[in-house]
């Protein structure tokens, strides 16, 4: 039996792409903005703020959990918010059809302790996201990143396994993994980041999504 490449002169090359990903972000893309449905929930306009106005997320984290720690609100409470909001119109359709193509993974600086109730509404794909750290009485007192700038690298580490990557979103903390993508868009992106960013391709619907994923699923 044969165990090394050099004793096996028949082997088979390693193709350059045999597996080709697609990578999402959540928020804005698959389901509502969590801090804009909680900002709405409570009447507090300050937690609207997300990573489209914000592109620093320790800053912007911090700012939120001071914003709770202010008005006494808990877990739970944006866990009831969480539980009675819906995916955006057409995203388990949309997402339904790229896991029928090709392998979907969902990159998002989100919480577990958020995602799950949506995930289950999204069929369940595959989810990379932080951890939030909460106190017994439900106070959030802090969170754990996966890994800095988390989404980037994760793209990183798929391509290190040789597999192709599209990429998508619709924030400030979504270009660095478009960039490092081999292919991607960003996705209902505000003006501001659009004008900001003209090299980056940019669509408004899931159905101008999908056709950017045919072209990267059928290129050469």
């Amino acid at each position: 039996m044969c165990y090394t490449t050099n004793a096996c002169p028949s082997a088979s090359p390693v193709l350059k792409y045999p597996m080709r990903l697609v990578c999402l972000d959540l928020e804005g893309v698959l389901v509502p903005e969590i801090w804009i449905a909680f900002s709405e929930a409570t009447g507090i306009a300050e937690f609207s703020r997300t990573t489209r106005d914000e592109p620093d997320y320790d800053r912007l984290m911090r700012f939120r959990l001071e914003l709770l720690e202010r008005h006494g609100l808990r877990l739970p409470d944006i866990q009831k918010t969480i539980a009675g909001m819906e995916p955006l119109p057409g995203a388990a359709e949309f997402t339904r059809s790229v896991r029928e193509k090709t392998q979907l993974v969902i990159l998002s600086d989100t919480y577990e302790e958020f995602a799950m109730p949506l995930m289950a509404k999204l069929s369940y794909p595959s989810l990379f996201c932080n951890s939030l750290l909460a106190a017994p009485d439900g106070r959030i007192t802090g969170y754990r990143l996966r890994q800095k700038n988390g989404k980037m690298e994760a793209v990183k580490a798929f391509k290190s396994l040789n597999i192709q990557v599209f990429a998508s979103g619709d924030s400030f903390n979504d270009l660095a993994m478009i960039g490092e993508a081999d292919s991607g868009c960003l996705f209902r992106a505000p003006e501001k980041i659009r004008l900001e960013n003209p090299g980056v391709p940019s669509v408004e619907s899931y159905a101008e999504l999908l056709g950017e994923i045919d072209k990267f699923l059928t290129a050469p």
